[in-house]
């Protein structure tokens, strides 16, 4: 027998409900209902749905994210092609191939656009709860809008979605918001850390002393406690900040004020990626112990430029889809049932092919139903099915019996309600009936 071959380290699949696995991860019904939520959330928003490839040229995110940032140093997947040497990558992030799309087929020719995508990215970091070496990313863009206007509808927009997948703001997830300003004025901030950290460069753990001169920004985001202090004592972007940048922010927060959204001015925010200005914002939790942040984003004005293209303002979050459903399994917030309509008995397999006729017009109908079938177990026993039949989580069995089908009918048999009769229905206007077992 050949060895066994697992799924790589930090490498997860996704499994149908019902399938016995050691981990806690969400089951595929949940990852589904996450998706239409999200589909109907940002339908009603103007948002229009894309996808980029996963595989990507390196140079895009040495160029968009940052030679510089964690990611590009040490979490990529990265090799040379085979074939004509190229140097690729599979995405450890989504906006810049969207950016790299937009560019490369002039799609904001007409004017702004308002996308969204969802798909997989990969990072090389050791696997931990709610981390993972491949996981799955809702992306969110504003293309082309330059005002504080829509920098506060994408905030209340993330608000609406974290709502409507169950999420209490202010029990379950806070904001936190900070303004990057403009390159000139990140400059002045920049040599003011510098120069403040050199001063007390004893004070620097290894990681810290590493990024002092390529990416002093991130030393204020350590999570290393003996450097706390320090960290807090620093210069703050916001006093060399501009009036323009004051300006932009404040009408942020009248938005989000006047929209009642509560939020904390956090000024050691920085996010993770060098393409960032402006507004930069976080969804973040207490319940997911050291990985709190549940969703990400910020404005990101100066990245079109980075990859060849024209000027274009831009605003995005990203949103990692295991960390949110591990949160939602943390609370404990329902989830719709994804069980079917109706389970099919067959006491007798000579019963198939009427009632194959009678399911397919059924599901045509709308109706979700799970047919027990030979792979099974044959027949089985009646008792047996309507075992299975339960198991499955449906409300009704349809059940296909000798003397049914003699008089043209199925016997519709409630599974929830054990006051409930159960009912006789004509196989021949399946359709006028089917609504019953829908709206039950």
């Amino acid at each position: 027998m050949a060895d066994k071959l697992n799924a790589v380290k930090g490498m997860n699949d996704i499994l149908p409900g019902g399938v016995p696995r050691k981990d806690k991860l969400p089951d595929s019904a949940i990852w589904r209902w996450f998706e239409r939520t999200v589909d109907s959330v940002l339908a009603r928003h103007g948002y229009q749905h894309l996808l980029t490839p996963i595989v990507e040229p390196t140079a895009l995110f040495v160029r968009g994210i940052g030679e510089a940032t964690d990611i590009v140093e040490k979490e990529m997947y990265s090799w040379r092609d085979a074939m004509n040497g190229d140097a690729l990558t599979l995405r450890p992030e989504i906006t810049a191939g969207i950016v790299r799309a937009m560019v490369e087929h002039n799609a904001l020719y007409n004017g702004p656009l308002r996308v969204w995508s969802i798909g997989p990215v990969f990072r090389h970091e050791r696997p931990q709860k709610g981390r993972y070496r491949q996981f799955y990313q809702l992306d969110v863009e504003a293309l082309g809008f330059a005002g504080p206007d829509v920098d506060a509808e994408l905030i209340l927009m993330a608000r609406c979605l974290l709502e409507e997948l169950g999420l209490k703001v202010g029990e379950h997830v806070r904001l936190e918001l900070n303004s990057l300003g403009q390159p000139a004025e990140r400059a002045e901030h920049r040599a003011a850390l510098v120069a403040y950290f050199e001063r007390h460069a004893d004070q620097l753990d290894e990681d810290a002393k590493r990024r002092l001169h390529s990416n002093p920004l991130r030393i204020l985001d350590t999570k290393n406690p003996a450097m706390q202090a320090l960290v807090e004592a620093a210069p703050k972007l916001a006093e060399h900040l501009g009036e323009a940048s004051r300006a932009h922010l404040a009408a942020v927060c009248a938005v989000l004020d006047a929209a009642g959204l509560p939020y904390r001015i956090n000024p050691r925010l920085v996010r993770g990626l060098d393409y960032y200005n402006l507004t930069v914002f976080e969804w973040v939790t207490d319940q997911l112990g050291a990985q709190g942040t549940v969703c990400g984003g910020g404005r990101y004005d100066g990245l079109f430029e980075q990859l060849g293209g024209k000027p274009t303002p831009a605003i995005g979050f990203g949103l990692g889809m295991e960390r949110l459903l591990l949160l939602l399994q943390e609370i404990g917030v329902p989830v719709p049932d994804a069980s079917p309509d109706a389970y099919a008995v067959l006491p007798d397999a000579a019963a198939l092919p009427q009632a194959l006729v009678a399911l397919d017009a059924l599901r045509r109908a709308g109706v979700a139903v799970q047919m027990h079938a030979a792979g099974q177990g044959g027949a089985g026993s009646l008792k047996s099915q309507f075992k299975k039949a339960d198991a499955s989580g449906a409300r009704f069995a349809l059940v296909f019996g000798g003397d049914e089908l003699a008089q043209g009918v199925v016997t519709v048999k409630p599974l929830r309600d054990a006051a409930a009769a159960q009912v006789q229905r004509p196989l021949a206007d399946v359709a006028g009936w089917a609504h019953e077992l829908r709206n039950a």
